[in-house]
Formats: structure tokens, C-alpha cells, sequence
């Protein structure tokens, strides 16, 4: 598996701990404004350390990054512990439908409307992930094209998912996504 999709690393660190199984994503500068396409259903986790993110996420998770940061690999390489399959994918045309998916993730209420309301159209992906867990973490060098806003990146290194195991059991993974299917869908 070669193709990884960038994501900041507290957010990474929830999904890979079962504790939010979906994404939020209106795309990248380098992607065009609302242009985001959901190019890959499996993919590598591919963590960021964005110097801001502690300060637009809940406070729980903020706290979580305190944790995590000085565990992190220097700027230099970039740690893979994981990967994704997408089960489910919408684009949210209402504010008020992304704001339904409230605790279901880890950012702030304020982020997701910045994000919404950024660029030509007013519109967020949903994307919901079953997260497998490598069974031993890949330290890769941080080579210049993986830099920049954009969501997907190619690795110069294979990585070889064989022996995963998901993050959450079966039942488990089943009861998060119909919750957020639910939300996103007005119904109870």
C-alpha cells in the first residue's frame, strides 16, 4: 500500500484509538476550493503535526495532543500505525446536518463551520472509516512532495498491511457508523 491520506495527528490518534470513526474534509489548498473527491476507499493514515490543531479541537482532544506531541517523530519522519478503509461517504450540504455529527469527532464546532464555509460552495464530506491497526509501526523519511495542503499523498515506500487488525471489533464498528449514518440522515 502506497497511497496515504494526510490527516493531523490528534485526529489520527482518535480514530486509531476507536474513539471517532469519521472524517470531516472540504479539501486541501492544493486541491482547489471544495474540490475534495474521495480518490481512494483504502488508504494509509498518514498523521500531521499542524501547530495549530490543539487549539481547534474539543479540549479533551487538545489535551490528548500534549500527550502525544513529544511521542511523535521529529519533522524529519513521519510514523504510519495505521490504515482505512472509507465504509460510507456523504457531502453535507447543511451546516446544520455536520453540526448533528457533534461528538462524533474530535474538532470544534467552529472548525467545521470555517471549513464548511470556505471556498465557492458552501458543502463538507462525511467520511466514515474502519481503521486497522499495522501490526508494527512503519517510521518513513519525510521526502518534500509529501508537503503542502492536500489531502492524498503517494509514498515512495510500500507498506505491506498484512496482519492488521481493526481498531474496533465488528459490532462495535457497526453501532458508530449506523450512529453517525442516523445523524447525518435526520433520523433517530
Amino acid at each position: 500500500m502506497q497511497v496515504a491520506f494526510k490527516e493531523w495527528a490528534v485526529v489520527v490518534d482518535a480514530l486509531e484509538r476507536g474513539e471517532q470513526v469519521v472524517i470531516l474534509r472540504k479539501g486541501g489548498i492544493a486541491e482547489g476550493s471544495g474540490s475534495f473527491q474521495v480518490e481512494h476507499s483504502r488508504f494509509l493514515l498518514f498523521p500531521t503535526l499542524y501547530h495549530q490543531q490543539g487549539e481547534q479541537v474539543i479540549p479533551s482532544a487538545a489535551a490528548r495532543l500534549k500527550e502525544l506531541a513529544p511521542t511523535l517523530p521529529g519533522p524529519e519522519k513521519v510514523r504510519i500505525q495505521s490504515y482505512a478503509e472509507v465504509t460510507t461517504w456523504w457531502r453535507l450540504e447543511s451546516l446544520a446536518v455536520a453540526e448533528r455529527l457533534r461528538g462524533m469527532h474530535v474538532w470544534r464546532d467552529e472548525v467545521i463551520a470555517d471549513r464548511f464555509d470556505w471556498g465557492g460552495e458552501q458543502a463538507i464530506h462525511a467520511l466514515v472509516l474502519r481503521v486497522w491497526r499495522l501490526p508494527s509501526a512503519v517510521e518513513l523519511p519525510v521526502r518534500p512532495e509529501y508537503g503542502g495542503c492536500k489531502s492524498w499523498i503517494t509514498l515512495a515506500t510500500d507498506v505491506d498491511p498484512a496482519g492488521s487488525t481493526p481498531v474496533l471489533d465488528d459490532a462495535a464498528f457497526a453501532a458508530a457508523s449506523a450512529a453517525i449514518a442516523r445523524a447525518v440522515e435526520g433520523t433517530k
